[in-house]
């Protein structure tokens, strides 16, 4: 008997769409941060029973009141399998919507030029923080973030982001190789930083469609991703300093 290869229905891929770009964030100070702020889009408070009567919770169930947002009660190990953080969510977790979230193939089908800064290997949360708020500030449309391997956003990156993280479109990749191919495939040119390079940064010439790659903070960029980079570039520097803070980098290609 053959296998009959089924698609999925659209309500399905709506809904999936739209769970991709959600993000849960925890702890009571984080949470109520993203509360306060109107611009933030919120899907659901979660709540464990177990709470006991607080200021800040009761804040946050009249602030959810008033913003119409679903509060969901939960035992205590629902409640961690929600929040991914027993130790930390402090019995409140918070799924807030980021709407610039979103995928290659989407973002390729709606741009027709761009300037993409990605992040192989990043692992520090706050020079993630750093990047996406230098790049929302600059000549940037979009940071090519990995699901594995590197920093997620969490509390201390949105807080290290100043709230720039909401603005900033972010794509991301279960594998970072195959999605540059697809950059690649619709025409990009694919930079990796080195200091060893010989084309200094700012006198290169970047066409419509550019993708700066930066690697991790102590190993750099790594040899598969190198490998797909068609030029590398360098920022020269003096006094025989030999690397920058990859954040600080992010910011100089940021305004270009």
């Amino acid at each position: 008997m053959g296998w009959e290869l089924v698609e999925d229905s659209p309500e399905y891929l709506k809904k999936k769409a739209f769970f991709d770009k959600v993000l849960t964030i925890y702890g009571r100070n984080a949470v109520m941060e993203a509360l306060e702020d109107e611009a933030v889009c919120i899907h659901k408070l979660h709540l464990s029973k177990s709470n006991k009567d607080t200021d800040i919770l009761e804040n946050m169930k009249a602030i959810a009141s008033k913003r119409n947002i679903e509060v969901k009660y939960h035992d205590k190990q629902s409640l961690s399998r929600i929040s991914k953080n027993a130790k930390q969510d402090q019995g409140v977790a918070l799924d807030i919507v980021l709407e610039y979230f979103g995928n290659e193939e989407e973002f390729i089908s709606n741009n027709i030029k761009y300037r993409i800064v990605a992040l192989d290997g990043v692992t520090n949360p706050q020079n993630l923080g750093m990047i996406i708020r230098s790049c929302a500030a600059g000549n940037v449309d979009a940071i090519l973030l990995p699901t594995k391997g590197a920093a997620q956003i969490s509390p201390l990156v949105i807080k290290a982001s100043v709230g720039t993280l909401f603005k900033m479109p972010i794509i991301k990749t279960t594998n970072l190789k195959e999605t540059l191919k697809s950059f690649k495939h619709d025409g990009a040119d694919i930079y990796t930083l080195s200091s060893h390079a010989k084309s200094n940064y700012k006198k290169q010439h970047y066409g419509d469609k550019t993708i700066f790659v930066l690697g991790n903070e102590s190993e750099g960029v790594s040899k598969e991703v190198e490998a797909l980079s068609s030029e590398r570039i360098a920022i020269p520097m003096q006094r025989g300093v030999e690397s920058l803070n990859v954040a600080v980098t992010a910011s100089l290609l940021a305004f270009l």
